[in-house]
């Protein structure tokens, strides 16, 4: 049965959806790995990266994104299809075949102010958390990793992702602002852990955008290692570079190399995902 692992941070900008979609490239073309990627931001920006932004609009229009799973849940209306919602063979780098994507789309925005109302008046089951578990239950043996890229918030959609999954991990910039919601964070996982009645596990925090020649990066840095509230700060770092910028752009690429740089962010890149499996086979039973 898949892994399952939620990328969650509450400041925007710090490349959570890029190490989520390199997390998934790099399973698949260096490790062999089969991965759904869940893209549950209402940003769309996981799902453009990995399909034209033609491709969504006709998805988005047939009703075949998570949209409809989470609008189904409000109206009570049973519209949503898996299999039909999964888009089969994503990414935009050719030798990437084992990636599946459930999209997301920007009509999340009101789905999830009215999941919120229903939650307040205690109308949904459970809190409403565990549609998307219920959801993708039926593929998780036909995938090694599920991969959920959370919004930058706690909201229901958000809670869903979390209680889905099995474990987690949290990107930031080392430096105070993007730190500052760490704790938040591993606070609200416990609780829903303890709604649902299992843990979910904290995998590390990964550190990103990292510039070495920075005095407030080295520090904060070793601050979140030293910090015994973090169950673990991950060993590969993912350095500034203005190719992992470009990797949000879904434009057509040869190799993974191509794609994220050769300036030691394929490595970088690679290593970081060695550590997440790592982490993965040995926290998630």
């Amino acid at each position: 049965m898949a892994k399952v692992i939620a990328t969650i941070s509450l400041k925007g900008g710090v490349g959570k959806t890029t190490v989520t979609a390199g997390l998934a490239e790099y399973m698949s073309a260096e490790f062999g790995q089969r991965v759904l990627l869940i893209d549950l931001d209402s940003q769309i920006n996981l799902t453009t990266m990995m399909i034209s932004e033609e491709r969504w609009l006709e998805l988005n229009t047939n009703g075949r994104t998570l949209a409809t799973l989470f609008s189904d849940a409000v109206r009570g209306t049973r519209y949503f299809r898996l299999d039909e919602a999964i888009e089969r063979g994503v990414s935009p780098v050719k030798k990437v075949n084992s990636v599946d994507l459930l999209a997301s789309s920007l009509d999340l925005i009101e789905v999830q102010e009215d999941l919120s109302a229903l939650r307040v008046e205690g109308r949904v089951p459970d809190g409403g958390t565990g549609f998307l578990r219920e959801a993708i239950e039926p593929v998780l043996d036909f995938y090694d990793y599920v991969l959920i890229d959370c919004p930058p918030n706690i909201g229901p959609i958000t809670l869903n992702g979390l209680a889905a999954a099995d474990a987690y991990i949290i990107p930031t910039i080392p430096d105070v602002l993007s730190t500052y919601g760490i704790p938040q964070i591993q606070t609200r996982v416990r609780k829903i852990g303890h709604e649902i009645g299992r843990t979910i596990v904290e995998l590390g925090v990964v550190i990103t955008k990292y510039k070495a020649n920075s005095a407030v990066h080295r520090s904060t840095a070793m601050r979140l290692r030293r910090d015994p509230t973090i169950q673990h700060v991950l060993p590969s770092y993912i350095n500034e570079a203005n190719s992992v910028a470009a990797a949000a752009e879904f434009t057509s690429y040869g190799t993974l190399r191509v794609k994220y740089g050769n300036q030691g962010q394929f490595d970088q890149f690679r290593g970081l995902t060695m550590d997440v499996m790592t982490e993965a086979q040995e926290k998630i039973r």
